[in-house]
């Protein structure tokens, strides 16, 4: 019986023991657990785009000990990309993501996949986007009315034969197409003088004069026409504008460049001037440029200055107008808005005088402290030494009526003492030294501790100072006022009179950039 008992007992420790090791293996075994990896497309140059191209895919994720994942971009997404918690991927680049110069651009995207049990991972996938040009676009063209026996001059308008990629277009003539002794230039300059018989062919059918509108480097081609008629009349002239609108808005410190383009139907000579009225009397004439007698440049830059606080912008009309020499014009009327812009160069240069100002101030009163706590020590051990050079006198002359000079010699003290009748003692030399004359020790060791004291913590509170807003992008932020005032107000000490540090102090030390990086580590004057 007992050795039954005693099985029984065995057996069940056995299983005991067995659910034990089983329940300390789970924490072991979910440890062991691979981390969450996302799968992304394995094909060869998935990561290569062009401009106006789709880009689809679906992601995938594994590890983790989870069922159930949620996707987002955690960050670097750029216009136009969807991606939503399934994992499906969609984005077409536009055509002006990447720069016509620069050729290709890399947009970095950090994928990130959750669990249900907060568990995380993240990708960064780089996507290389290369730029896809595009061919140029030529609209509608106004007519071009020719005279005869006289020199015609048509230039082509920038705005209706453009390329949206921004390239230089240069015009190629059809030469089949073109009337006998006309030119055309690769600008889009069409000149003709018609004879007799070319200008009654014209009044009697319009000429329509084909051309090929060319983006250069890519040499992609559009093609484009204009109307050519005859007329015996004096048309006015007419001005054009680039980029075209009647309104634009540039902000301060923004360089305004407009284009014009001048024509006259009956000749380019027969154009007398062209300028300008504007609203606004800041606005200089001198902005108004002549490259040729047929384009001008319109440059001009509103400084930090122009719009006055408190406004938020300053808007105003401008008048561009050409005239011709019988007196008739045309005219482009265009509605500038001036915004205010923050000077952010001025802002920066500021904030970075104040964050050095501060640790000037923090580094002046650094060496005025020093420089008391020296004086400090000297006087601390100027009255230990002083025990050493005690000496006392005791004299008793009874009833005397006469002067008796004394002399006694000590090891640091020579003095002679006269004394008169009764009994005399005398302390000479330096008694605890500050105890006879001045202050007491105690005083003097209390002082010594607050300023060591004051030290030390102006000096942790100038490296943490130093070191937070060593940057411009830290001391853009808001709290910087705050702490710079925390930190002014941490060298108003109170105890100036106690202390003994005098008002008009001067430092023998120039502040310079140096002194102060030798004194606050994490100065950067190259940051300001």
């Amino acid at each position: 019986m007992k050795e039954t008992v005693l099985a029984f007992l065995v057996f069940c420790s056995a299983v005991l023991a067995g659910r034990a090791q089983q329940g300390a293996a789970t924490p072991a075994a979910d440890s062991a657990a691979s981390p969450i990896q996302l799968a992304f497309p394995e094909e060869a140059g998935w990561k290569d785009l062009q401009e106006g191209r789709l880009l689809e895919f679906s992601l995938h994720a594994t590890g983790g000990t989870g069922q159930r994942y949620t996707y987002a971009i955690a960050s670097g997404q750029q216009e136009g990309m969807a991606f939503d918690s399934t994992g499906h991927f969609a984005w077409t680049p536009g055509h002006d993501f990447v720069d016509r110069l620069a050729g290709t651009r890399t947009a970095e995207v950090v994928f990130r996949v959750t669990n249900e049990k907060n568990e995380s991972g993240t990708h960064t996938v780089p996507f290389k986007v290369a730029h896809v040009n595009r061919p140029p676009q030529v609209g509608e063209l106004k007519p071009f009315y020719v005279q005869y026996n006289k020199p015609n001059a048509y230039q082509i308008d920038p705005n209706a034969a453009r390329d949206e990629d921004g390239d230089p277009v240069v015009f190629i003539p059809i030469v089949d197409q073109m009337p006998e002794g006309a030119k055309f230039s690769s600008g889009g300059e069409f000149s003709w003088k018609p004879s007799l018989s070319q200008f009654n062919a014209v009044k009697n059918k319009p000429l329509y004069i084909e051309f090929f509108a060319e983006d250069q480097p890519a040499k992609s081609r559009a093609k484009g026409r204009f109307k050519v008629e005859a007329t015996s009349l004096d048309l006015p002239p007419t001005v054009s504008v680039v980029p075209g609108g009647n309104a634009v808005r540039y902000p301060e410190n923004a360089t305004v460049n407009l284009k014009f383009y001048l024509a006259d139907p009956n000749g380019d000579d027969d154009i007398a001037s062209f300028g300008f009225v504007s609203d606004n009397p800041n606005v200089p004439k001198t902005a108004l440029v002549k490259n040729t007698a047929t384009q001008y440049e319109f440059i001009w830059n509103p400084g930090y200055e122009f719009v006055r606080d408190p406004l938020d912008s300053v808007a105003f009309n401008v008048s561009f107008f050409v005239i011709d020499k019988a007196q008739k014009r045309d005219e482009v009327k265009i509605r500038f808005a001036v915004t205010n812009t923050v000077n952010e160069a001025e802002k920066d240069q500021q904030l970075y005088s104040q964050y050095r100002t501060a640790l000037v101030r923090a580094w002046d009163l650094l060496e005025q402290l020093k420089e008391s706590e020296e004086k400090l020590k000297r006087d601390y051990r100027r009255a230990r030494r002083g025990k050493k050079g005690r000496s006392v006198l005791n004299a008793s002359l009874g009833a005397v009526s006469g002067v008796a000079p004394v002399t006694i010699q000590a090891p640091t003290t020579a003095k002679m003492v006269s004394t008169i009748g009764g009994t005399s003692v005398m302390t000479l030399g330096t008694l605890e030294a500050t105890e006879v004359i001045g202050k007491s020790t105690k005083d003097l060791v209390e002082r010594l501790n607050y300023i060591m004291d004051k030290k030390n913590e102006l000096q942790l509170k100038g490296d943490i100072f130093a070191r937070k807003y060593t940057l411009k992008s830290q001391r853009r932020r808001p709290e910087f006022i705050k702490e710079l005032d925390e930190f002014v107000a941490l060298m108003n000490l109170k105890g100036l009179v106690a202390l003994e540090l005098h008002a008009g102090w001067q430092n023998k030390n120039k502040a310079t950039d140096s002194q102060i990086q030798r004194t606050f580590k994490d100065f950067n004057p190259d940051a300001g």
